[in-house]
């Protein structure tokens, strides 16, 4: 199992060697279908997988090397995050947002202070500049406040700004709210933030894909970035120029086929430029209030909102779904699974093997699978 502390720090050494990511990981595990067969592998063996060069092998190698000095290091980590009454969670955890399982390379360990919860699902990221103006903030405020009342987990950046009156807004509400940052859960930024940070665990979650000591630099941005529009619905911009950090989550939600939403602004103000293009060019929809993105989002008005619809027995993506339903009694290989699926057979085993741990399907000799 993936999720026991010795696999964990076996997987966090592998993402500590450069050049190792999600994609290459998902390679590995397609071809050893564990953890402690990577780390008790040999060179041919790494060289032999897609993706794996020479030199790449030799830093797998060299890292393994040293595990025991690198295991001392990871539990001092884990004893901190402990103190912190923080947690961690990988790809294959329960907790594991599900939205965030369909974006590519999606962030395979996951630190979080507060709770993560399955409703957290009903989500929508609420983005824009640090220097908003005053309609911005009205504007920010009103929508937030009524996607939180009709039970939408906001998320945003715990930036300044937008970011922060999000949180707020839907903490007043009576709301949940995340915030994914862009340094170690240790690393409150920007200060102001403090009080703002400890509201959200208690109603929320913060969470960051960084290791505990990491500084907010500026290149965390981007990657932060994705999972704010990753782990949500739709995202909703308001207020942003043109090279504003904003527009990048909305790119990001283009490219994971999220909805992306924009208020207008005025003519000739710089924080009115990025939401007004992003309309012009087509990319975002405009909207008037918190019911054009429920009603695009198909999600209902409180409190109608989860009215008449079954509660899911399984929780599935759907990669996962559609390789379930191929699923019977009956042993079925992985290549026909993927054959039948149309998924390749390298991400359609890392979709079993997620199965498999949360004992929805049982993997047979032969790389046969079945339902549990």
């Amino acid at each position: 199992m993936i999720n026991t502390i010795d696999n964990f720090i076996k997987l966090r050494l592998l993402l500590d060697v450069e050049g190792i990511g999600s994609g290459k990981l998902f390679n590995l595990l397609s071809k050893f279908n564990s953890i402690e067969e990577i780390t008790n592998t040999n060179y041919q063996s790494l060289i032999s997988i897609e993706g794996i060069s020479n030199n790449l092998a030799n830093r797998i190698l060299k890292k393994l090397d040293n595990f025991k000095s690198f295991e001392k290091q990871i539990i001092v980590e884990l004893e901190k995050l402990h103190k912190l009454d923080a947690k961690w969670i990988t790809y294959w955890s329960k907790e594991y947002p599900q939205n965030l399982k369909n974006i590519f390379a999606p962030p395979i360990i996951l630190y979080y202070k507060g709770e993560i919860k399955n409703s957290d699902s009903n989500s929508v990221a609420v983005v824009g500049t640090r220097m908003a103006s005053r309609y911005g903030k009205s504007i920010a405020e009103k929508f937030t406040k009524d996607l939180a009342k009709n039970n939408i987990t906001i998320v945003s950046g715990l930036a300044r700004g937008i970011d922060s009156v999000a949180h707020k807004s839907s903490l007043d509400a009576g709301g949940r709210t995340l915030a994914i940052i862009g340094s170690g859960l240790d690393v409150i930024y920007p200060a102001e933030n403090k009080n703002l940070f400890l509201e959200i665990c208690n109603n929320g979650a913060v969470i960051s894909e960084y290791i505990l000591g990491t500084k907010p630099d500026a290149q965390n941005f981007p990657k932060r970035n994705r999972i704010i529009s990753g782990i949500s619905l739709g995202t909703l911009v308001i207020e942003t120029k043109v090279s504003g950090g904003a527009l990048q989550t909305a790119a990001f939600a283009l490219d994971q086929n999220k909805e992306v939403f924009a208020v207008p602004g005025n003519l000739g103000i710089p924080q009115s430029e990025g939401t007004n293009l992003l309309i012009q060019k087509g990319e975002a929809k405009l909207v008037r209030n918190a019911e054009d993105i429920l009603v695009e989002l198909n999600l209902k008005i409180q409190p109608e909102i989860g009215k008449n619809i079954p509660e899911p027995t399984i929780d599935l993506n759907m990669f996962e779904q559609k390789i379930y339903e191929l699923l019977s009694d009956q042993p079925k290989h992985i290549d026909i699974i993927s054959k039948e699926s149309g998924i390749n057979s390298s991400e359609c085993l890392v979709h079993l093997l997620s199965l498999e741990f949360r004992n929805i399907v049982k993997q047979l000799a032969g790389k046969n699978f079945v339902r549990s």
